[in-house]
């Protein structure tokens, strides 16, 4: 007698796919993280993360707003040890991974340290600096501070934020005030419980002129007692979508005073008399504007990069349906339609790691040589961040729902953590410049290289192939490698920029003003700017893996790379099709060749994950478990989280009323819903079958008497 053969558990099923794979992990890792040194220093932080009371996460989808933010504040005294020991290179990879374990804590600790502190170390003159230095800044010990920019009418429009910081002259003092409702500074990260100061962006007054918005850095509560001060009145704003360990709050200045030298002078200049001298320092200015957006570039990478961890994982063990009487039930990472579902969302958060090194190396290159780079360096280091931290927070904002959905019923569980991790990754497509207006900053910067291109003028190294006129009649050879999809985009994006740029000129012809061209060409601009960016990564990431020796890790990273460029063309056959680059036959291989590439990687999938390096611990959910053992981990954390109570909490006061209502107590639920008539003619139907079926059977059973 055959028995069937015994079914693999999931830790079983998942460590077969760790076997005999064509590369080693560990050099694979090294590889995507840059050096072994980062790398190591990664999983140091991870194992310190993991023992770190205050670092708990099991119970984190269970706790109240107020207990978050409670343990929000627990984890800062340990930070402040590293911000105070640690150089600022290993701090800055130390805070990456915070942003991966918990990303309201890395704001609310940034809010603090790279948005309070930067504001400070980027505005001030070095006496202000020293000053708030020994006042505190940097250990906490006497200033928690919070960045007061964004206004209940103004956002993205800084330049046009309506609160006030006049300058009085007889007492040396600026007075700041919020002159309406709509100038109150709204979303203040800090401002609700904790900030003891603000750097607070006004418009500057001087003798009845406006200066432009300045930096103001403005006490709100009393140190040592913690009550507001004179004229300070601070509100909470309130559950959010996510990320509720931050105290986003609400400001308003009443005729508020500070010491002149609380303005951030290093730019511009108050004298005492009165004096306003403001040089031009456009350079820092793109310098404060690009730090944030290259750092969301490598956050969008890590997070989609935690959520691919998780629903990889789980494809790999997750069983359904089965081929045939007596086979196994097939993986679901077996089906074509789920390695597609994945397999090119891999090949993305990659493409996004590379692209957020590059960047940050760009980024470190200009820092460091501000003051003799051209303009247009600048312009293009800005116009990339802008355009690379939109589409990339779109993507991995995208990244996290298809997971949740490709991990079924399960991904819907607070316990996947999937929904918690797109609640708070929702808010990188609005804050730090919103998504739209930043696409559009960077389809401007184009319209202007174009501009540049075509009187002749030396172009930035990301713009270069707009200088090529060839470049814009370019087809494909057939041959769907690098050199041939690099020449696409470039193809596609130069068509897509001339024509926002002759829509453009096209406008001031008509008489439009510069401004309102712009802005009546913002849709060509917008898809300029997309198929501009989508080049641009996998331009960042083919030159990232051509930089490095043969090896089997290699091999696998361009073979991902491929995949990410072919699926790239896929998604934006429309204008690979308009522009001719493809044609209809072409683009038929294109998908061909993405299936081939998504079945080849799925052969690895797991231990290319398993790259990623994500310690169970910051993934924090069982469906991700690096053992497999998804349904105990689930089972048991599900079932510790929510123990039964010996008492109902509401049975005596709401479920047993229900039960035990007399009929004369019920409400008349037919009527309510309309439904008495249509009921009484069913009843009366049924009446009148059950009388029928009566007399058959009172028919039926005189007709089995028979007299004798």
């Amino acid at each position: 007698m055959a028995f069937p053969r015994p079914k693999p558990n999931t830790m079983e099923t998942l460590a077969s796919e760790r076997a005999n794979h064509p590369f080693n992990t560990r050099k694979l890792a090294i590889a995507l993280h840059g050096s072994e040194r980062d790398l190591e220093l990664k999983e140091r932080f991870m194992a310190e993360i993991a023992r770190h009371p205050a670092f708990k996460s099991s119970d984190i989808h269970d706790l109240s707003k107020d207990e978050i933010r409670e343990r929000t504040m627990e984890k800062f005294a340990s930070m402040v040890h590293f911000v105070t020991t640690e150089s600022l290179e290993v701090f800055n990879l130390r805070m990456q991974l915070i942003g991966i374990a918990d990303p309201a804590f890395w704001t609310r600790f940034g809010v603090a340290y790279g948005l309070f502190l930067g504001a400070v170390r980027s505005g001030a003159t070095p006496n202000q600096l020293s000053y708030w230095i020994d006042r505190g800044v940097l250990g906490l010990n006497g200033v928690i501070g919070c960045f007061a920019m964004t206004e209940l009418a103004h956002g993205s429009n800084v330049a046009g934020l309506e609160t006030t910081a006049t300058f009085d002259e007889e007492t040396d003092e600026f007075i700041i005030h919020t002159p309406h409702l709509g100038a109150t500074k709204w979303w203040i990260g800090g401002a609700a419980s904790t900030a003891t100061h603000a750097a607070v962006f006004a418009q500057l007054i001087v003798k009845g002129k406006k200066h432009g918005v300045k930096t103001f850095v403005t006490p709100l509560r009393d140190v040592k007692t913690f009550d507001l001060l004179p004229g300070v009145n601070i509100g909470d704003i309130g559950k959010k979508m996510g990320r509720d360990g931050i105290d986003n709050g609400y400001i308003q200045f009443t005729f508020v005073r500070i010491p002149r030298a609380h303005m951030l002078m290093k730019h511009t200049q108050v004298s005492r008399e009165g004096v306003v001298t403001d040089p031009p320092l456009a350079q820092l200015t793109y310098g404060a504007l690009i730090s944030g957006r290259t750092s969301m570039v490598g956050d969008s990478s890590n997070t989609a990069k935690k959520a691919l961890t998780i629903a990889v994982r789980y494809a790999a063990v997750r069983r359904q349906f089965s081929s045939g009487k007596g086979k196994l039930e097939t993986q679901i990472l077996d089906y074509p339609i789920h390695q597609r579902r994945l397999m090119p969302l891999v090949a993305q958060a990659v493409a996004m790691g590379f692209t957020g090194m590059k960047l940050q190396a760009m980024y470190n290159d200009m820092s460091a040589s501000l003051d003799v780079l051209e303009p247009s360096d600048l312009k293009e280091t800005h116009a990339t961040s802008a355009g690379l931290k939109a589409f990339c927070t779109w993507a991995c904002l995208d990244t996290i729902e298809k997971c949740r959905q490709a991990c079924g019923g399960h991904g819907y569980s607070a316990y996947s953590n999937l929904p918690a991790m797109y609640a708070d990754f929702a808010v990188q497509c609005s804050w730090e410049g919103d998504n739209t207006i930043l696409s559009l900053q960077a389809g401007r910067a184009l319209v202007g290289a174009w501009g540049a291109a075509s009187k002749g003028k030396k172009l930035a190294p990301g713009v270069a192939y707009l200088g090529n006129p060839a470049t814009r009649t370019a087809k494909s050879d057939g041959s769907l490698n690098h050199i041939d999809i690099q020449r696409g985009f470039d193809c596609v994006a130069a068509n897509g920029i001339k024509k926002a740029a002759e829509e453009y000129v096209k406008l001031l012809k008509s008489g439009k003003s510069k401004d309102e061209a712009m802005e009546m060409c913002s849709s060509s601009r917008f898809v300029a700017a997309k198929l501009h960016t989508m080049g641009s990564m996998f331009r960042m990431y083919r030159e990232a893996v051509e930089e490095m020796p043969e090896t089997d890790e290699s091999k696998v990273l361009k073979t991902v790379c491929t995949l990410y460029g072919l699926w790239q063309m896929e998604e934006l056959q429309g204008a690979f099709l308009k522009y001719g680059y493809l044609t209809a036959d072409q683009l038929d291989k294109v998908s061909e060749q993405v299936d081939a590439l998504c079945l080849e990687i799925r052969q690895y999938a797991v231990p290319l994950i398993d790259a990623f390096a994500l310690s169970d611990h910051l993934i924090n959910s069982p469906l991700g478990k690096w053992d497999g053992s998804v349904y105990e981990s689930y089972f048991a954390q599900v079932r510790a989280s929510n123990p039964l109570p010996k008492v109902h909490p509401y049975f005596e006061r709401l479920i047993r009323p229900l039960l035990e209502r007399k009929n004369a107590d019920l409400p008349d639920v037919e009527k309510d819903m309309g439904l008495d008539e249509e009921l009484a003619e069913m009843r009366a139907e049924m009446a009148k079958g059950n009388q029928k079926e009566k007399k058959v059977q009172k028919k039926g059973a005189s007709a089995m008497v028979k007299p004798e």
